[in-house]
């Protein structure tokens, strides 16, 4: 019994290397963008390198790890995402440091589903499992929300590059862990892996990137956006079809069948969108407007994990007794309460900003850790490769389209509000750093003009941000609704399936 509760704390510390990396930049991206000399769409590709690439690798890497085992599997990711973080923290250019990061999603991508598979293969008791799962999903909520505060301490002693080199002592005590706890390597060699099928799905989601920034500007290159839109189409078509040709494919669409299923996968994206956005947007404004230090803005997003502490352990304990519905689809209504609190007091009372935030924790805690039981409970052991992999893509879309549509909203909304004082250059519509590096000490009208354009600009978001979470609330209430839609229903052939395991 030991043995897998360790299993769980070895392959928790991988998940939480991975999330830590989704957010750690997000504190730290003042100070990358001063030093590197990045440009607005250089900074956002530095963050949006990781989740693109680890969202096109996922599917391919899930069922590659049915394949050659998920111990091996999670053991190459770490061995990867350690040498990667090496080349992060030393990158003396941001185009380097974007190369790295999207080696950092490789390693990222060939552990995160094998963290969850294990898990699914580890712990045969459903009991068992729901709280292994919540456990899982507590540290990925926690890993998101420590990322800022991390970056915030090591900012205030060490330079930038130190929030990529503290993941090296944990993937060396990670790796002789695994090598310990880690059960036999459970390959399959009659499964088939496609690299043509996982090279098509990483062009479709890397195409939707420049398609979504393009869109948010206030003066988008259309043809930019066509030739972008039309690269994803004409690549996820050729996925969806190879898929429905291969014996093996590496999504098979009929799982989606299972309403409990979709809706764990569609209650993990909308999950992450709002947690991701709030978190990027949050540390942003005040750093740049209020003068808040790293750490103390990190700190203060921390919020939304203490909120979700509690709500993610208790909806794993007692998913059995309720069911999906009160959890999940309630979930997503309190945060979308929570995001309407944030959004109504960021500019006038901490308190009530913060309340708003613990509330939005709350109820992201409770809806992300039950969509993994929905998800792994739905399939039979055999596809907890296939499974795993569907709920991490969703997760890092969730993540991806917010960075990509939100941090463009955020900049465009700027860019087209702010009232430059006369004799201002139009570069101080660049963003708010550049508006501040023009002011200086002295000019204090910019200042104000660029401070206020920037709230104006998140009270924008947060609009976008609390309509997301209400229509997660509306999608997932309406997959959940018939009685059927229990915490562990499976179709007639995997249940046949599972029984014979």
């Amino acid at each position: 019994m030991r043995s897998r509760w360790l299993l769980l704390a070895v392959v928790s510390a991988g998940l939480l290397l991975i999330t830590l990396d989704n957010s750690i930049l997000y504190a730290a991206l003042p100070t990358l963008v001063q030093d590197l000399g990045a440009s607005s769409s250089q900074s956002l590709w530095i963050i949006n390198a990781y989740p693109v690439v680890m969202a096109g690798l996922l599917l391919g890497s899930g069922t590659l790890g049915d394949r050659i085992g998920h111990r091996r599997m999670f053991l190459i990711g770490l061995v990867i995402f350690g040498v990667a973080s090496l080349a992060a923290a030393f990158s003396p250019t941001a185009e380097t440091l974007i190369a790295a990061r999207a080696f950092l999603a490789v390693g990222a991508a060939a552990m995160m589903p094998a963290t969850l598979a294990l898990i699914r293969i580890a712990f045969d008791d459903e009991r068992e499992r729901n709280l292994a799962i919540a456990v899982w999903g507590t540290l990925a909520i926690v890993g998101s929300a420590l990322g800022p505060i991390i970056s915030g301490l090591l900012l205030g002693h060490f330079w930038w590059g130190s929030v990529f080199l503290i993941n090296v002592p944990v993937v060396v005590a990670a790796l002789i862990a695994t090598l310990v706890v880690a059960p036999p390597n459970d390959s399959d060699p009659t499964k088939r892996w496609d690299l043509l099928s996982s090279l098509l799905a990483l062009v479709a989601l890397v195409a939707l990137v420049p398609a979504i920034k393009e869109t948010a500007k206030t003066s988008p290159a259309y043809a930019v956006i066509a030739v972008a839109v039309l690269a994803a189409v004409i690549a996820g078509y050729a996925f969806v079809r190879r898929q429905r040709r291969l014996p093996y494919p590496l999504l098979d669409f009929a799982i989606f069948r299972n309403r409990a299923f979709l809706a764990g996968v569609a209650a993990a994206g909308f999950s992450m969108f709002g947690l991701a956005g709030i978190q990027l947007v949050t540390t942003q404004r005040f750093q740049l407007v209020e003068g808040f230090s790293p750490l103390s803005a990190g700190l203060l997003v921390a919020a939304l994990a203490l909120g979700a502490l509690p709500t993610s352990m208790v909806a794993g304990a007692i998913l059995h007794r309720v069911g999906l519905l009160p959890i999940v689809a309630g979930g997503l209504g309190l945060s979308t309460v929570g995001s309407l609190l944030v959004l109504l007091n960021f500019d006038s009372s901490l308190g009530w900003l913060i309340a708003g935030l613990l509330i939005t924790g709350a109820g992201l805690g409770a809806a992300m850790s039950v969509a993994s039981s929905a998800i792994m409970n739905n399939v039979s052991a055999r596809r907890a490769g296939m499974a795993s992999s569907v709920e991490e893509v969703s997760y890092e879309f969730g993540s991806l389209i917010a960075v990509a549509l939100l941090g463009s909203l955020l900049t465009a909304v700027y860019a087209a509000t702010i009232d430059l004082p006369a004799g201002v250059p139009d570069s101080a519509r660049d963003s708010l750093d550049a508006a501040l590096a023009l002011a200086g000490d002295e000019n204090l009208s910019l200042v104000a003009a660029a401070s206020d354009a920037f709230d104006g600009a998140y009270f924008a978001v947060m609009i976008v941000v609390t309509a997301v979470m209400a229509l997660g609330t509306i999608v997932t209430g309406l997959l959940l609704r018939r009685p059927g839609s229990a915490p562990s229903v499976r179709t007639h052939e995997e249940a046949r399936s599972y029984a014979h395991q």
